[in-house]
């Protein structure tokens, strides 16, 4: 009799600690969200606009992330949210210059 107690506390002990169809949030790992990139807002693409300088746009949108190394008048502005539950937002800009002025901007 003593080992059928046991056995079926056991059982129930072991059977505590499955996950399947369970959503148990505290046994899992905690992943934290991870930003990247310039933070680009729908203000900050209204305000750009072409004839701007390069001064303006950098007041405006901050240092550009990326920088073509063969055309410096190409300035890529990327931004990536990775959230802890696996979800992506990407947004990218890219603002192009003739002369020192902004000529196009590209989403």
């Amino acid at each position: 009799m003593q080992r059928y107690l046991i056995t079926s506390l056991f059982i129930a002990l072991i059977s505590g600690c499955s996950t399947i169809g369970n959503n148990i949030d505290f046994l899992s790992v905690h992943k934290i969200d991870v930003q990247q990139g310039n933070i680009i807002t729908d203000d900050m693409i209204e305000l750009l606009r072409p004839g701007l300088t390069e001064d303006q746009v950098q007041y405006v949108m901050g240092t550009p992330l990326l920088i073509d190394t063969f055309n410096p008048n190409h300035w890529d502005y990327v931004y990536r949210y990775l959230q802890g539950d696996g979800q992506v937002e990407e947004r990218r800009v890219r603002v192009l210059f003739k002369q020192g002025r902004v000529s196009s901007i590209e989403q």
